[in-house]
């Protein structure tokens, strides 16, 4: 590799994980973006002392490519706690995880919402899925998640109440008819370690990797695009605005659409699931004692979730203050106005607490996500491509060749790198 020099289209987590891999192994590494800072759809904006990140996004600490690629202690991780609180006009009740939240155990048992034969299930569950790694659960037959628990016998409250609304927010997909190998695979990370928050906001995620990625001799250019490129068994050549680049391989790591773009490849997939989240401030005298658990809709779907994101990290909001986001999924609510919007949003909290005077929330931004995931039906991961895919010495790197995630994005940037470095050397 060494003398090698190659370049990575996009510095989303894929092409940072891909650019340091390359760099270590002593290959000359150019990373051109085409904004003007690193992150992809992993962003977040400071305003008026408030930690905005780009949509609801949450870090899994379980996710291996996590505990490989990041210093999780340098992220001054701040956790959600287990499980979560189902939410309904004037009644709100606890469902955890008794294993790693044990003072949960009174509340989860008593639950009104969950029958004692549902949590026993939920038990065999979380046992059947810690025996299998990634790899078979990826393998193994599919079918969509609401077909796979009815099937595990979970009846139809549990589903409509607690599943659709918390694997709606994971999957962006209420009506649950995405992968089964989604939810599997979630549902063990979920298990096996913390759902969090980086103190300073989730961009913190890829400025740790770019700070890596240069420091093994990544070169980083921001707000420069890719126009075209030319790729044979020989090298590439690649287009930008400003020059033309020979290189001795490239790998593309932008989204879907310009991946698709750039490679020709149709394999790659375009189908999106989309969100809005609008973000919120409440005085902190109108504490809503969340517990540090994301909030479910289980008497309606608009708000899906609402999650007390300063509850969990106080550094997200000022001291007087605290700053709360909801999620509305789908393309209806793309439609839908702002002030619509909200208006939901404060209706709903009024009817989970009918005891607070929410009166004062303000609506502090709203991001409407149009690709916030590819679409995960059943079976289509059997179809994404590969990373050697493309034509001549050009790799794919992005969540789109291996499952849409964190983990997804950042397994496939080391995936690339393995990949340049078999072919090249």
């Amino acid at each position: 590799m060494d003398d090698s020099h190659i370049v990575v289209a996009g510095a989303g987590l894929a092409g940072l994980v891909a650019a340091r891999h390359l760099a270590a192994d002593g290959a000359d590494v150019t990373v051109v973006e085409t904004r003007d800072e690193v992150g992809g759809r992993v962003r977040t904006e400071k305003t008026d002392g408030f930690t905005l990140d780009r949509g609801f996004q949450v870090l899994f600490t379980a996710y291996p490519s996590v505990r490989r690629e990041l210093d999780l202690a340098a992220l001054d991780l701040r956790k959600f706690t287990p499980g979560a609180t189902i939410c309904r006009p004037s009644r709100r009740s606890v469902l955890s995880d008794p294993l790693r939240d044990p003072g949960s155990l009174f509340d989860s048992l008593r639950n009104p919402e969950v029958t004692t034969t549902d949590k026993l299930r939920t038990l065999a569950l979380r046992q059947d899925v810690s025996t299998r790694d990634e790899e078979r659960i990826f393998s193994s037959a599919d079918q969509s998640i609401r077909s796979h628990l009815r099937e595990w016998g979970f009846t139809d409250d549990f589903i409509e109440h607690f599943v659709a609304p918390f694997y709606g927010g994971i999957t962006l997909d209420r009506s649950l008819s995405t992968s089964k190998r989604v939810f599997e695979y979630t549902f063990k990370m979920l298990g096996a370690g913390s759902t969090a928050l980086p103190a300073d906001g989730m961009q913190a995620i890829p400025e740790q990797l770019a700070d890596s990625a240069r420091d093994e001799g990544a070169e980083i250019r921001l707000g420069e695009h890719v126009e075209a490129l030319d790729s044979t068994d020989e090298g590439v050549v690649v287009q930008t605005e400003a020059e033309t680049i020979e290189a001795d391989a490239l790998v593309v790591a932008t989204d879907p659409k310009e991946a698709q773009r750039l490679t020709g490849l149709t394999s790659i997939p375009t189908d999106a699931r989309s969100c809005v989240t609008q973000y919120y401030t409440l005085p902190k005298s109108e504490a809503l004692e969340t517990g540090k658990r994301i909030m479910l809709n289980a008497a309606g779907t608009d708000p899906n979730t609402v999650a007390p994101l300063s509850t969990v990290a106080p550094e997200y909001a000022p001291d007087d203050a605290q700053l709360l986001c909801a999620t509305f999924l789908g393309d209806d609510a793309l439609d839908e106005s702002d002030d619509e919007l909200f208006e939901q949003t404060r209706r709903t909290l009024e009817a989970w607490y009918p005891d607070r005077y929410v009166s004062d929330l303000e609506l502090l931004h709203t991001d409407r996500i149009e690709f916030a995931q590819f679409a995960q039906p059943p079976g289509v991961h059997d179809t994404l491509p590969d990373t050697r895919d493309p034509v001549g010495r050009t790799y794919l790197a992005g969540d789109y060749t291996a499952w849409s995630s964190i983990h997804g994005a950042m397994r496939s940037g080391k995936e690339a790198a393995d990949a340049v470095r078999y072919d090249l050397v």
